[in-house]
């Protein structure tokens, strides 16, 4: 095998320790190895690249295991070429496994050029994605702790999840914290109504009637605690996120011409895939990445099906909930084929199918610097009209008839 690289160094990261085995040699030349150890504090990786820059080492990999890699990367990627390998794709021989030995087999395999690098997305990509994963993950959390708040009302007997379309509106919020106060009558509490809640005032009579003990409003109180304190957390990181996205609005803007793309779910996958789309070589390319389409099996001429693979859960998610958004679309291109793909291959395949539509989107808007043109609601009849005259007349033809085809003046 050709060498790629003279002088590399592989490590082998864990959440303590760093084992770093450089090889040195030139192409036909007997290579030497060197293998220490480091910790992974931040004086200890400055002492990491020190030792890799003295050792004239000018490619260094590791694996992207957990998150132990990203201070590593960070503390390196100004003074080497580095390359980030999949674990899975990495993996020594089953028996064979030391830290010494898998540092000294990513060298080996640096050194040969054998590893594809990761998608590693800039530094200021990086902190939005930080921050816009974390946003998400106290979103989960508050619907969680509204669900826990629902579960306590139920316990209690308090309907106004069956009267209410959202009980954490600024009606539902204020009865709430009524109800927590215990002071107030049904009725008195049913008054706090607003909008369009207000005709269900009777209703709402009925469904506050409940007995609160004390171990329930005090169950209660934290949970309106907790909800009002994520709230707040959300808010302030919006605020940073907002901060971030200032360099990438008029891509923002671009992601949200799209169907069922609004700026939270832009910013979302601007943060997971950045801005430039050279880092990947084709559309395809990125939603094989993203886990949006199968991988090819192929095997003795035949077509094997395999399922989609795990990709970026968070962009995924992110785009099933934007197709889901755009098959409720009243007219448009996408919701006609998901109806059309929902009819043929089921509701799930056709998320999945209107979200890998979506990203492929999305690619070609970041790489044109386009707004979104769509296709128009009939551009599935024009697209299948050759293909349905030509199965109608095969079919009368099977029938006994002798068909010709005459186009009418309007057509």
């Amino acid at each position: 095998m050709d060498v790629i690289a003279e002088r590399c160094a592989g490590l082998d990261v864990h959440q303590g320790t760093i084992v770093a085995c450089v090889l040195k040699g030139a192409p036909g030349q007997r290579q030497t190895k060197e293998v220490r150890e480091f910790g992974t504090m931040t004086g200890q990786l400055q002492e990491l690249r020190a030792y890799l820059t003295a050792a004239g080492c000018t490619h260094v990999g590791m694996e992207s295991t957990g998150v132990y890699w990203q201070p590593v990367y960070e503390c390196l990627e100004d003074s080497f070429k580095l390359v980030v390998g999949n674990a899975q794709h990495i993996k020594r021989v089953p028996g064979r496994k030391t830290d010494v030995q898998d540092a000294e087999w990513i060298a080996d395999l640096i050194r040969h050029g054998l590893i594809k690098s990761s998608f590693v997305p800039p530094k200021p990509i990086r902190r939005l994605r930080l921050l816009t994963r974390m946003y998400r993950k106290f979103t989960q959390a508050q619907a969680a702790e509204r669900n826990r708040t629902i579960k306590v009302l139920e316990t209690a007997n308090v309907k106004l999840s069956s009267v209410a379309s959202d009980v954490f509106g600024v009606s539902g919020m204020a009865m709430l914290r009524a109800l927590v106060d215990g002071k107030q009558t049904p009725s008195e509490m049913a008054e706090l109504a607003l909008g369009r809640l207000r005709p269900k005032i009777p209703k709402l009579q009925m469904a506050l009637e409940a007995q609160m003990d004390t171990d329930r409003r005090a169950m209660l109180a934290e949970c309106l605690a907790r909800l009002d304190n994520t709230a707040n957390t959300l808010v302030r990181l919006q605020r940073l996120i907002d901060q971030h996205l200032i360099p990438y609005k008029a891509e923002q803007d671009l992601l949200d011409t799209i169907p069922g793309i609004d700026t939270r779910i832009a910013a979302a996958i601007i943060a997971e895939i950045g801005v430039d789309m050279t880092a990947f070589s084709s559309a395809h390319h990125l939603a094989h990445w993203a886990g949006l389409c199968p991988p090819n099996n192929r095997s003795a001429g035949r077509q094997k099906r395999i399922k989609i693979l795990t990709g970026n859960l968070t962009l995924k998610s992110m785009l099933n909930e934007a197709a889901l958004a755009a098959s409720r679309c009243k007219t448009g291109y996408l919701p006609q084929k998901f109806r059309k793909l929902a009819a043929r291959r089921g509701f799930k395949r056709a998320v999945v199918a209107i979200a890998h539509k979506l990203l492929i989107a999305a690619y070609h808007i970041l790489a044109r610097r386009v707004p979104y043109k769509d296709l128009g609601a009939d551009y599935l009849d024009r697209q299948g009209r050759k293909a349905t005259t030509a199965n109608l007349v095969r079919r009368l033809k099977a029938l006994g008839y002798d068909v010709q085809i005459q186009p009418t003046a309007t057509a």
